[in-house]
């Protein structure tokens, strides 16, 4: 009869239900025998309902029957969770907003019905209200730790990096555990702000504050290399695009591009082409083989170009790097030879289009643009270049 299974949960609420009824009935009388025609009339209603295959009227039904005292503050609490995990946030919010009404509920029953029903705002997108009941929260001692970490939840959705970075400190504080790398990313967001909205001075004393919370933070230093050239200061922006090899070198791939061209206004890329021979020699890399393999050609011509490329590809096979191979072939090579290079060169470029070119190592969300917060599981610093014959 019951084809959804979560109709089977449904079918435990009445004992929930008759349990509190029970309990109710115990205060009364210790004398008092509980036979099956006092069983309460709702009861047999609601029980009705579910064999109709009605459970929310049925639901409704043995929520009122309910009573809220010190031995059925559980019960509320994880019938509460049950509706909010299957999505039916009002019937969540309902029953713990009635929760915490009751005068009855002691300070520790009070304060987990308000972090339930924080929980159940910001699944409803009602933001301001959750984060006025974990502000309340955060002076609670037992559900401190889990107020601030929901705040800053709610401040990253907001954007309000600058909550967000006070929320993070008192974390920190709180715990005895580093938030650094998240409260240099936050000073980066704000720093990126700044950027649009054409305040590059302000937006580099932010990338400032954010390498000095974190030294190892490898946006910070792209950034401050893309302020440092839109400010026409090309050596400081070599620096600190530099400084990402220290600090992580799986971000390299996203300096060589600005690098290249700071290099090129001070007319100095015989050092870039030296910086980018040591960095293929310590870390590989496709994208640092391919921007070499360019240099060498508008120095040296395609045939050397070519002959880098195909001696790097013998060693470390590559899809990109027999793409651009097949690209200087095809400038020489004439028919018919020509028409079977097209044909690979179609393969292999529709293999680079629909292939993701970054993945988040924790909970493998890919796509073709950096994000330096995972859109899927939410964690900073996880998306990387993805590595392998079809990657870097």
């Amino acid at each position: 009869m019951f084809s959804d299974p979560l109709t089977y949960v449904f079918l435990l609420l009445p004992v929930a239900a008759i349990s509190g009824w029970v309990i109710g009935r115990r205060g009364q009388s210790a004398k008092t025998k509980i036979h099956q025609s006092e069983i309460p009339i709702d009861y047999i209603k609601g029980l009705n309902y579910l064999l109709n295959e009605q459970p929310d009227k049925a639901i409704d039904v043995f929520i009122q029957m309910l009573d809220v005292n010190s031995e059925t503050v559980e019960t509320h609490l994880a019938l509460g969770s049950l509706f909010r995990r299957r999505g039916e946030v009002d019937r969540a919010i309902r029953i713990h907003q009635n929760l915490i009404a009751r005068p009855t509920l002691n300070s520790e029953q009070r304060m987990q019905a308000l972090n339930e029903l924080g929980q159940d705002y910001m699944r409803a997108g009602l933001l301001d209200r959750a984060e006025a009941l974990f502000e309340e929260l955060i002076e609670s001692g037992p559900h401190t730790t889990n107020a601030l970490h929901q705040l800053i939840d709610i401040y990253q959705q907001e954007k309000d990096w600058d909550k967000a970075i006070d929320a993070a400190k008192r974390l920190a504080v709180k715990t005895g555990q580093s938030e650094d790398i998240h409260i240099a990313h936050y000073y980066c967001e704000n720093a990126e702000h700044e950027l649009k909205n054409n305040e590059p001075q302000k937006a580099l004393k932010l990338v400032k504050k954010a390498l000095a919370t974190d030294r190892s933070c490898a946006r910070a230093s792209i950034l401050e290399g893309d302020i440092e050239t839109r400010l026409g200061n090309d050596k400081a922006a070599i620096r600190a695009y530099r400084r990402v090899e220290d600090q992580n070198p799986d971000y390299i791939p996203e300096i060589l591009e600005p690098l290249t061209r700071s290099y090129k206004t001070i007319d100095n890329i015989d050092e870039m082409i030296q910086f980018l021979r040591e960095i293929l020699n310590r870390h590989g890399g496709i994208s640092v083989m391919l921007c070499l393999s360019e240099l060498i050609r508008k120095q040296q011509g395609d045939t050397e170009a070519a002959e880098f490329i195909a001696s790097y590809l013998e060693r470390k096979p590559s899809l990109r790097g027999m793409d651009r191979l097949i690209d200087l072939a095809l400038i020489h090579i004439k028919d018919p030879a020509r028409d079977k290079l097209e044909a690979l060169k179609n393969v292999t470029s529709q293999l680079l289009v629909n292939n993701p070119i970054y993945k988040c190592d924790i909970c493998g969300f890919h796509g073709k643009t950096l994000h330096w917060q995972c859109p899927g599981c939410k964690n900073w610093n996880s998306i990387k270049p993805i590595l392998g014959v079809e990657g870097e």
